[in-house]
């Protein structure tokens, strides 16, 4: 069983549509990953890294429904098992296929399990799932900012999304679990925090970072707060779609991720509307809180910087989160991983992918030349230095990670029946308990 810290980088495969569904944001093809995928590959390698956030781009792999397409999957997936790589698999990211439109369309929770499912029965040996990549941004970039695919700007449309989405990952996770009951989920999802800039911004900066949880409260079966209930009901969220959401969490198999950015923190106006603050807090802090709400394993799922002028500000900004990271730890709260995000640069990531500029962003491990950048170097020395010495983490876990090439060894088949028969348990305690409605 894997006992190391999970040091990861990943590989961005954001595909949402712009220009109202007329064109797709393939960042895979923008970065040559296409072409270079044995490369990127090589690369994770040569870094030393065990842990790579990486899946298939869904609009070329999910045809339809029953139909795929697994040509490309089975060549990179086949490639990470040779190389000893544990994927994490972000089997949605920010874009659906366009026979489905976009996260408007409630098809989409319906649907989307049984490509999960059939993704777990042709990989059997992945136990490390995303289903659906930062739940909470993807909501809110399509649907309230009018950003992406749907490009809408209302709260209902929000609501929507958010409810479609979040019910689509809660499903995808019982359809793999049917395939590998062992599975566990990294929700990997944006952390952030709201401040108020004056006495009047109080009111609008609560309401924001209650807001913040909505799409983990509702995963991992947490009630939201009052006034957040209100919220989700008069934009379009039902009691039986709410009830949903308390009755069938899989809390119990899941890693809480948490992305940071220097762009996390926001600075609130009295009317509402925010503007970047600039690291305030810190991942340390903000992470806390996650964790004190929901009282989960977690792990650092994303940061970048770009290398600036001096050549060392993505190196600094490393640093800086790893301090982060060994102070979460040294207070107690069970962190499993850290991501630098993602392998190479990527392209357009200045404007959120919202604007098709070809913009190439220097804010990766490797340029797109695959050329090593210092903070890839010194990613590198942080994971040679750091691996011997930190102790196991997996015991915070009621179900310990597999290395990928030990599946359908007798050890892994009791460990399985185990962790469904933990299933069975946790579903019927929360079946029996009483649900009493507080709002």
């Amino acid at each position: 069983m894997e006992s190391q810290f999970l040091f990861a980088t990943g590989i961005e495969n954001s595909n949402p549509t712009i220009d109202h569904g007329k064109t797709r944001v393939d960042e895979l093809e923008k970065c040559g990953f296409y072409k270079y995928w044995q490369t990127d590959f090589q690369c994770v390698e040569d870094l030393g890294i065990r842990f790579l956030r990486y899946g298939p781009p869904i609009f070329k792999t999910w045809l339809g429904v029953d139909k795929y397409d697994w040509e490309f999957c089975d060549q990179t997936f086949a490639d990470l098992r040779r190389r000893n790589i544990t994927p994490i698999v972000d089997l949605c990211h920010f874009g659906v296929p366009d026979w489905l439109g976009n996260f408007q369309n409630l098809d989409f929770n319906k649907l989307f399990p049984a490509y999960c499912k059939a993704f777990a029965q042709r990989y059997p040996w992945v136990q490390l799932y995303t289903p659906v990549n930062e739940m909470y941004i993807c909501a809110e970039f399509s649907a309230l900012y009018g950003w992406w695919n749907e490009q809408l700007a209302t709260d209902q449309a929000f609501v929507t999304a958010l409810k479609n989405i979040v019910k689509a990952n809660v499903q995808a996770m019982h359809a793999i679990l049917e395939v590998r009951p062992d599975a566990l989920f990294i929700q990997s999802e944006s952390s952030e925090y709201f401040h108020a800039e004056n006495p009047s911004a109080i009111k609008p900066a609560e309401i924001l970072n209650a807001k913040r949880f909505l799409s983990l409260d509702l995963n991992y079966g947490r009630r939201v707060d009052s006034e957040m209930y209100e919220y989700l009901t008069d934009n379009g969220m039902t009691r039986d779609e709410y009830h949903f959401f308390l009755e069938n969490n899989l809390k119990h198999q899941c890693i809480m991720g948490n992305d940071y950015y220097r762009t996390n923190e926001h600075r609130v106006r009295d009317d509402g509307s925010t503007t970047a603050s600039g690291e305030i807090f810190g991942y340390h802090v903000i992470t806390t809180q996650y964790h004190d709400r929901y009282q989960l394993p977690v792990m650092h799922t994303e940061t970048n910087l770009w290398q600036g002028p001096k050549g060392d500000e993505a190196v600094n900004w490393l640093w800086k989160e790893w301090a982060n990271v060994m102070r979460v730890r040294n207070d107690g709260v069970p962190i499993l991983g850290f991501t630098w995000y993602s392998l190479t640069d990527q392209v357009d990531w200045d404007t959120a992918l919202r604007e098709n500029h070809g913009t190439v962003n220097p804010l990766g491990l490797y340029d797109l030349q695959r050329k090593i950048r210092p903070v890839g170097e010194a990613y590198k020395k942080l994971i040679s230095q750091w691996s011997a010495v930190l102790p196991a983490q997996s015991a915070c876990l009621q179900i310990p990670l597999v290395p990928i090439n030990d599946t359908g060894k007798p050890y892994v088949a009791a460990l399985q029946d185990k962790a469904r028969e933990s299933q069975e348990s946790y579903q019927a305690q929360i079946t029996n308990s009483e649900q009493p409605d507080n709002h």
